[in-house]
């Protein structure tokens, strides 16, 4: 296997049959778990962009080898924008799970702009930066109920 391949279907996560974007965003926690050990959140917040250019050219290869740009078990998108929004989540259990849940709500429904990012921008940078965009949506009401986690 390439490892653009590896890379970009989120190390096996986006293999999976069903949801393989849920997948990916779930493989997200335990590495951002990972990286906490070695790192603090903002020192994490700096990797994901050399990360996000990983990502672009993963998926651009990637998606160019499958003959689809944006190949739903492309999911390296999903890890790297979900470290983002972990890196301003609280560190309990019930804010990560609605960092979760508030970052696959934006991914799936696609609220302008990122529908029209994911419609438009083609390629390994499409494929990652309507992610990104997701995450900033989350973001923002993690960091409103962040005193109440």
């Amino acid at each position: 296997m390439h490892p653009a391949h590896f890379i970009a279907l989120g190390f096996g996560s986006g293999l999976a049959k069903r949801a393989p974007g849920t997948w990916g965003t779930l493989a997200a926690l335990p590495l951002f778990a990972l990286l906490q050990l070695l790192f603090s959140n903002i020192e994490i917040a700096l990797l994901c962009v050399p990360l996000f250019v990983l990502g672009v050219w993963a998926s651009d290869v990637t998606g160019r080898a499958l003959g689809v740009g944006d190949y739903g078990g492309i999911v390296i998108d999903e890890i790297i924008a979900m470290c983002l929004v972990l890196c301003v989540t609280p560190p309990t259990w019930a804010a990560w799970l609605l960092a979760f849940v508030l970052f696959r709500f934006f991914d799936i429904l696609k609220p302008w702009p990122i529908r029209w990012l994911d419609q438009y921008v083609k390629g390994g940078f499409g494929v990652m930066i309507d992610d990104i965009l997701a995450a900033g949506f989350a973001i923002v009401p993690i960091l409103l109920l962040a005193p109440y986690l």
